[in-house]
């Protein structure tokens, strides 16, 4: 299938999606080993898994703001 050159210049005008950001942001964290779950006083993340679904989350929860607000 080929793509026309419109639709690669709309391909690379979108960049990457506030989800991709989220994740990046919150693997940071847990990479420094600064993600800590529920609050800034909860126990810090040492799970990589939980540290996905942390991102995950907090992804829906920017959605749902925007969807509603």
């Amino acid at each position: 299938m080929a793509i026309s050159r419109s639709n690669i210049s709309k391909e690379i005008s979108r960049g990457p999606s506030k989800k991709k950001n989220k994740m990046k942001t919150v693997m940071g964290e847990y990479k420094k080993g600064i993600l800590r779950s529920g609050s800034k006083k909860g126990p810090k993340v040492k799970s990589r898994k939980q540290a996905i679904a942390i991102a995950l989350s907090e992804s829906r929860k920017g959605k749902r703001k925007k969807k509603h607000g």
